[in-house]
């Protein structure tokens, strides 16, 4: 019966398939995001979102404010004087409802790690960096 009311409004098929694509597109993190500091208008990085071993993870592949070679002095252990270019960021986030949560962020800029949680707001990424109940939520959006 469906699939007869379907070829008998042949503009209904095509508008479910737009809606369903269109909501699946509207879950994806995968990509590549402009990185805005916290005032909200600084553009600071390019990162790439990709999936590896069904987690979500974040390298910084373009630097916008500072030199190319720039490295993370500011960061500790393995970080250390890493090229801040090709650093790995986010890591271990896993799919959580509408969004990914339980891994790690690092803030390049002191160094520090902090647990994130990311989802999307229509076509910008919320990411937020938390310990316990004291958080920052940035918006970053898509690099077309």
């Amino acid at each position: 019966m469906i699939q007869k009311m379907l070829r008998s409004v042949p503009g209904i098929s095509l508008l479910i398939i737009m809606l369903c694509l269109s909501v699946h597109a509207e879950e994806t993190v995968t990509g590549v995001w402009k990185t805005i500091d916290d005032d909200g208008k600084t553009e600071k990085s390019y990162v790439e979102i990709y999936e590896e071993d069904g987690l979500i993870n974040g390298r910084i592949v373009k630097l916008l404010r500072k030199p190319a070679d720039s490295l993370c002095t500011a960061c500790t252990g393995e970080n250390k004087d890493k090229a801040l270019v090709g650093l790995k960021i986010m890591s271990g986030l896993q799919k959580t409802g509408n969004a990914f949560a339980n891994g790690k962020i690092l803030d390049p800029e002191n160094g520090k790690t902090y647990n994130c949680r990311i989802w999307r707001d229509g076509e910008s990424l919320k990411v937020r960096g938390y310990v316990a109940f004291f958080f920052r939520t940035q918006t970053w959006y898509p690099v077309e």
